[in-house]
């Protein structure tokens, strides 16, 4: 339904000065005079006024400064209500870009009756006049700011209205059957059911699983939209730092010989394979007093156990009794259900290319790999207690068997953050680990944090229902726990909605969507 508004408002719509051409939008019940008041048509009265085109038409014209001056020749595109982004009266005007040009005309058209538009105010209006709803509209921001195919596909996916279909299913099913039970607690002195409750249970019972469905999918989701989060740890100079400039391939985080240089956490995004990735560059982990390096190491602990995939760096330099330590903290703190662990063997290039003692590592070497028997947990921390990596006897043979792709949760990978040396080998195995979110899929992903909120919410009121059944709780208190249900439902796509909320919504859009 068409609500109208009294003010008229504008924004430009694109970025001024980043390319050939600026667009302003106008947008409101006087949209088309207050385009008549800052644009002089070609072909004078006989060619007619914005205000008397049709919708769907296009006028070249000029914008001249108050005192008469040619400020540019402009396009102006017409579009009339209801058929419009917003569902208002609404103009277009394309000029050239310049900031000083898209200024002027902001200012003549605000001279001329029009207001400067709030951050998606032009999508609130279109979510109010029925445009679309608001899981939608939210879809418009995911979609503007995707960054790969697969973003691109989910925004485009809801913005569509799949998600919104699905949840609108889901509530017909539960108004018409709370509707029965309401009916009956008028004939509640009857003792009559007009609603089934077996009916009702499996009706429950397929909705939370599809909820729970829903719900799981926003891990994966999540990831899309904001970029599979990667957490590189390790101790103090381990090169984590280095690693992550080498992957960005520019000098976004501090190197230095000094202990304890990150203090706090780094984050960069990365597109691998049409899948972005958002490395997290930690402080390293060390026994230190220093107030400020103990708060980065806290949340360097944070950042492992909220990330996908932990990359694990160590220094293979290193003592071997350091190295075994720190791979069993690494192992004590990943969850192996939820995470993929890379342990990456870093500055190979230190390593000899051989030792004395040729021969007698790979005898030693060659059980291990071989042994099916044993945990990767156990390989790793075997292979680190049982060999000082710096002084193998057959370096090229180790590096070769250190570069395969071993089963199970956990990845050996030898590289030189330094030299490049394995970064390839890791980008693949990255890509590889996360193949479902770059695969074509028309299943629904949760994206939002608020649509999440309100799938827990409402899948914990249809278990109170359950239970209730179950334990034989009089009508009116399962209707009250579905209404609570649909009441969260509704909450996505905007069919239950407050100013506070709305505000919150699109506060975080773009001015001038």
């Amino acid at each position: 339904m068409y609500i109208g508004y009294d003010d008229t408002i504008c924004a430009p719509a694109t970025v001024p000065g980043t390319g050939a051409i600026t667009v302003i939008r106008i947008s409101g019940p006087k949209a088309l005079d207050v385009a008549d008041r800052v644009v002089t048509c070609a072909g004078g009265a006989a060619a007619g006024t914005i205000a008397s085109a049709p919708g769907y038409t296009i006028r070249f014209g000029t914008i001249f400064e108050t005192g008469g001056k040619p400020l540019d020749d402009v396009l102006v595109s017409i579009f009339r209500a209801p058929h419009s982004y917003t569902g208002e009266d609404s103009a277009e005007i394309s000029c050239h870009a310049s900031k000083y040009i898209a200024d002027r005309i902001m200012q003549l058209l605000i001279a001329a009756g029009a207001r400067s538009a709030e951050p998606g105010e032009f999508t609130r209006r279109a979510f109010i006049n029925g445009k679309m709803d608001l899981a939608q509209a939210e879809a418009v921001a995911d979609l503007i700011a995707s960054q790969n195919a697969a973003a691109h596909r989910v925004a485009i996916s809801q913005l569509k209205g799949g998600f919104s279909k699905e949840l609108k299913k889901m509530r017909e099913r539960m108004l018409h059957i709370v509707s029965l039970m309401e009916l009956e607690l008028d004939f509640s002195e009857e003792d009559v059911h007009f609603a089934d409750r077996e009916e009702l249970n499996s009706l429950l019972k397929a909705s939370i699983r599809h909820i729970s469905t829903l719900m799981e999918s926003f891990r994966l989701g999540n990831a899309i939209k904001n970029g599979v989060p990667v957490a590189i740890v390790g101790a103090t100079n381990t090169g984590k730092s280095t690693l992550l400039n080498a992957l960005l391939g520019e000098e976004r985080a501090i190197v230095s010989d000094i202990h304890g240089t990150t203090r706090d956490t780094v984050e960069e995004t990365l597109n691998i394979d049409g899948v972005l990735f958002r490395f997290i560059d930690t402080a390293g982990f060390r026994q230190t007093d220093e107030t400020v390096e103990k708060i980065g190491i806290e949340r360097s602990w944070r950042k492992l156990r909220e990330a996908d995939v932990v990359l694990s760096v160590l220094d293979v330099t290193r003592p071997q009794e350091e190295l075994a330590a720190a791979v069993n903290d690494i192992l004590m703190n990943v969850d192996m259900r939820q995470q993929k662990l890379i342990v990456l063997l870093n500055k190979s290039d230190l390593l000899p290319e051989s030792a004395s003692g040729t021969g007698s590592s790979e005898q030693n070497l060659q059980p291990l790999t071989d042994n099916k028997n044993v945990s990767i947990k156990n390989f790793i921390v075997s292979l680190i207690e049982e060999h000082n990596i710096r002084v193998l006897g057959n370096f090229q043979w180790y590096k070769a068997h250190a570069n395969e792709e071993f089963k199970g949760a956990v990845e050996l990978i030898l590289i030189s953050a330094k030299n490049g040396d394995g970064l390839d080998r890791l980008k693949a195995l990255l890509a590889a680990t996360q193949k479902d979110i770059s695969a074509d899929s028309d299943t629904t992903l949760i994206t939002n944090i608020r649509h999440y909120e309100a799938l827990a919410n409402a899948r914990d009121a249809l278990s109170r229902v359950l239970r209730g059944i179950s334990d034989a709780l009089p009508t009116d208190l399962l209707t009250q726990d579905i209404r609570e249900a649909l009441h969260h439902l509704g909450s996505i796509v905007g069919e239950i909605s407050t100013d506070e909320v709305l505000g919150n919504i699109f506060r975080n859009f773009c001015i001038g969507k």
